[in-house]
């Protein structure tokens, strides 16, 4: 089910979610839909979109840190140990080979980190860029058969995370130099420019980079899980 808030910070309104909604924080996926930073003549809001029940969206591609905490050293106790641990962690490495072997392509599948509501599974494959496909769309939809998966083994407050040829973080780091090249060629112009189609996580990377940068801001548009971002000078009203 998804449901949206509203906050003054982005904290005041996963605050709010998880109040009204009688959750954990960790129960659910944040979907930014919306930033304006405050103004002399407005206040400042951030407006999310709150995903709850639905094992395997592209939303948990990584599990958000919106406490400033540092991703890598979360994670660097929990990698180094690729061969499965579990009978869960065994189940999900055999259900991926078995996946990419069906569709024709060879490769190993190991274990790539370990989180306590996160496994992170690693395909290495000669045909990792076509298991990647365009803009990670392949990898996406086999990600989601994966959770879709855990979560048929009672394991629905695991997050799989797939990944091949550090996709992921290669994404991230494209990610982040087009936000900042997108704001600079707004903060020229005055007007504002609409991003192609990208999946909750890649909108709220956008968003999360431009968030502290003054006279620009974010909004979501569009319908579906794959959105576009438009990035448009403050002051300058968006279409």
């Amino acid at each position: 089910m998804e449901f949206e808030f509203e906050g003054r910070t982005e904290k005041e309104a996963i605050d709010r979610a998880a109040e009204e909604l009688g959750l954990a924080k960790d129960d659910f996926d944040v979907e930014i839909l919306e930033t304006q930073k405050n103004g002399l003549f407005k206040k400042g809001y951030v407006r999310i979109r709150v995903h709850t029940g639905t094992p395997g969206m592209a939303m948990s591609d990584m599990n958000y840190e919106r406490d400033g905490a540092d991703r890598s050293q979360k994670r660097e106790a929990v990698y180094g140990e690729p061969v499965p641990q579990n009978e869960f962690e065994q189940k999900m490495v055999e259900f991926t080979a078995g996946m990419i072997e069906r569709m024709g392509y060879s490769g190993k599948v190991v274990v790539l980190f370990r989180e306590k509501h996160k496994l992170g599974i690693k395909i290495e494959s000669p045909h990792s860029s076509i298991l990647i496909g365009k803009k990670g769309k392949n990898l996406d939809a086999i990600q989601l058969l994966l959770n879709i998966y855990a979560g048929r083994l009672g394991k629905e407050n695991v997050r799989v995370i797939l990944d091949t040829e550090n996709y992921r973080i290669r994404r991230e780091e494209s990610l982040v130099r087009l936000a900042y090249n997108v704001a600079e060629k707004v903060r020229e112009t005055r007007g504002s420019i609409l991003l192609e189609p990208m999946n909750p996580f890649d909108r709220w990377l956008i968003h999360t980079t431009l968030n502290d940068i003054g006279d620009v801001e974010t909004k979501s548009e569009g319908d579906g899980l794959y959105k576009q971002v438009r990035v448009y000078y403050r002051g300058l009203k968006s279409s």
